[in-house]
C-alpha cells in the first residue's frame, strides 16, 4: 500500500494493540470483583471490545451484571479507544521526559489521522486539553440534571460515566433500560447528543473550528469545512426522515407530542451517527426505519476522532466524483481539486467496506438462521460502524446476547476493525504484494 503513502506495520501494530488492550480488559473483567452475575470469558471479551472499540453492543447489562469496579474498567477502555492506547503511552512518555522515536510518533500520527508529524506534538497537548474539558463540561451538566433524581454521589458518577461515554460515541450506560427513561427529557437529550456531534467531528476539526472561532485561524482547511457541512446536513435529513417514517408509529414516537416526536428523531438521527444511545425501543421500528438505519450506521462520522464507520468524508468524496464525472471529469469543492489518490481510497474504503458487510451477514445468517434477515443486518452495520444500537434480545441486552460464540466472534472481529478503520484494518491483514514494474497494454471493458 506504498502507493497510498501507508506503513502496513504501522496499522498491523496498532490492531494487535487494540486486540491486546481488549484482552487485558476481558481478563480483568473476568475476574470475581468485577462483575455481580456469572460471565464466561468470551463475553468478558466482547464486553471489553466493544468498550475499546467504543461500540456499545452489550451481552452483560453494565449497570446490573458489572460492580463499580467493573464499570471503572469499563470506562477506562472507552477513554483509551477514544484518544487512542498510542496516545496514552505517548502520554506517559511525557511525563517521565523520555524521548519518543520515529515509530512511536508515526503510530501516534495514525492513531490520530494526523496529516503530517509537523506539530503533531502540540497538535497531541491540544487534543489532551480539548478532551479533559469538555467531558469535564459534559459531566457537570449531567450531575446536575442527574441531582433531581438521585443523590449527589451517584448523580457524579452517573454524570461522568455517561459524559465520557457520550464524548467518545461509545453509547454505554449505567441505566439498567439505557437513557429510555429520559426521552422526554430536553436537557439529556441535548447534552447527549452535543458531547456525540463533538466527538464525532474528529480532533482535527475540533482543534481548528476552535481556533478559527477565536478568530486566531484565518480560514477553515478543505477537510474542516467538508465535515462540518456534511454533518449538519446528514443530521438534519436522518432526524427528517425518522419524523417521516416514525410519525404514525404508536410503538415509537407515534403517541408522543409533536415536539418530543422531533426531538425522539433528532436523538435518534445523531445516535445513529456511531454513538449507541437509545431512548426508543429500536425493535419496534418500521422495516424501513431499520434499513434506512442500517445504511446510514455504515456512513460513520469523521475520521480523526471518537466515530467509526466508512467515514463521512469517504460518502463526500465519492458524492463529488459521481457528479462531476457526469460533468467535465474535475473532481472539485470549495475551490479545491480532489487528487486521485483519495478518490482511488475513497473506493476501496467503500467497496471494502460493502463486501465485509455482505460476508458478514451472510455467515451471521447461516449461523443464526433463527433471526431474521433485517435485525442480523442491523446489528452488523452496528459492529462494523462501532455504532452500538440495536434491536436487542426483548430485554436490556444487544441481538447479540443471543447469538452463537462463533456469531460473537465475528462481531468482535467486526468491531476491532471498525476501531482502526476499514482501509487500515485490510492493510494490516492482507500480505502487500512486491511492486511491479511491468507495462501492461491498456484494455476496454464497454459498460
Amino acid at each position: 500500500m506504498r502507493q497510498f503513502g501507508l506503513d502496513r506495520r504501522t496499522f498491523k501494530i496498532l490492531l494487535i494493540g487494540y486486540i491486546i488492550i481488549a484482552l487485558i480488559g476481558a481478563a480483568l473483567l473476568h475476574l470475581n470483583f468485577a462483575h455481580t452475575t456469572p460471565i464466561n470469558f468470551l463475553d468478558a471479551f466482547f464486553t471489553s471490545t466493544s468498550a475499546v472499540s467504543m461500540t456499545g453492543l452489550v451481552v452483560k447489562n453494565t449497570a446490573t451484571d458489572f460492580t463499580f469496579i467493573g464499570q471503572i474498567i469499563i470506562l477506562m477502555l472507552i477513554q483509551i479507544g477514544g484518544l487512542g492506547y498510542m496516545s496514552i503511552g505517548f502520554f506517559v512518555y511525557i511525563l517521565i521526559r523520555k524521548k519518543v522515536g520515529f515509530s512511536g510518533k508515526n503510530l501516534l500520527k495514525e492513531s490520530l489521522f494526523y496529516p503530517t508529524m509537523d506539530g503533531l506534538f502540540k497538535f497531541f497537548k491540544k487534543v489532551l486539553l480539548f478532551i479533559f474539558i469538555i467531558e469535564l463540561t459534559g459531566a457537570v451538566f449531567l450531575t446536575m440534571r442527574f441531582t433531581l433524581d438521585m443523590d449527589f454521589k451517584q448523580a457524579l458518577w452517573f454524570g461522568i460515566f455517561h459524559s465520557i461515554s457520550a464524548f467518545n460515541n461509545a453509547g454505554f450506560s449505567i441505566f439498567e433500560y439505557g437513557l429510555s427513561g429520559y426521552k422526554h427529557d430536553i436537557a439529556i437529550n441535548l447534552i447527549i447528543t452535543a458531547l456525540i456531534i463533538i466527538g464525532g467531528l474528529g480532533y482535527f476539526v475540533l482543534v481548528e473550528l476552535y481556533f478559527f472561532q477565536r478568530k486566531r485561524l484565518q480560514n477553515l482547511s478543505l477537510h474542516a469545512k467538508v465535515v462540518a457541512m456534511a454533518t449538519i446536513f446528514l443530521i438534519i435529513f436522518s432526524t427528517l426522515i425518522i419524523f417521516a417514517l416514525e410519525y404514525s408509529n404508536s410503538k415509537t414516537i407515534g403517541n408522543f407530542s409533536f415536539f418530543d416526536k422531533i426531538l425522539s428523531s433528532y436523538f435518534t438521527a445523531v445516535n445513529y451517527r456511531t454513538a449507541g444511545f437509545s431512548t426508543l425501543d429500536i425493535n419496534h421500528l418500521y422495516d424501513a426505519s431499520l434499513f434506512f438505519g442500517s445504511l446510514f450506521m455504515v456512513i460513520g462520522g469523521a475520521p480523526g476522532g471518537t466515530a467509526g464507520g466508512m467515514k463521512i468524508t469517504t460518502v463526500v468524496v465519492l458524492l463529488l466524483y459521481a457528479y462531476w464525472s457526469i460533468r467535465d471529469g474535475r473532481v472539485r469543492i470549495f475551490g479545491y481539486e480532489i487528487s486521485q489518490e483519495t478518490i482511488s481510497r475513497s473506493f476501496i474504503i467503500a467497496i471494502g467496506s460493502a463486501v465485509y458487510i455482505v460476508i458478514a451477514v451472510i455467515l451471521l445468517s447461516l449461523l443464526e438462521s433463527h433471526f431474521d434477515f433485517l435485525p442480523l443486518l442491523f446489528e452488523t452495520s452496528s459492529a462494523f460502524a462501532t455504532v452500538g444500537i440495536s434491536v436487542g434480545n426483548g430485554g436490556t441486552l444487544s441481538l447479540c446476547a443471543l447469538f452463537s460464540n462463533p456469531s460473537k466472534i465475528i462481531i468482535i472481529i467486526m468491531m476491532l476493525s471498525g476501531r482502526i478503520g476499514v482501509f487500515a484494518f485490510f492493510i494490516s491483514v492482507f500480505k502487500q504484494d512486491k511492486a511491479i514494474h511491468v507495462k501492461f497494454p491498456e484494455g476496454k471493458i464497454n459498460l
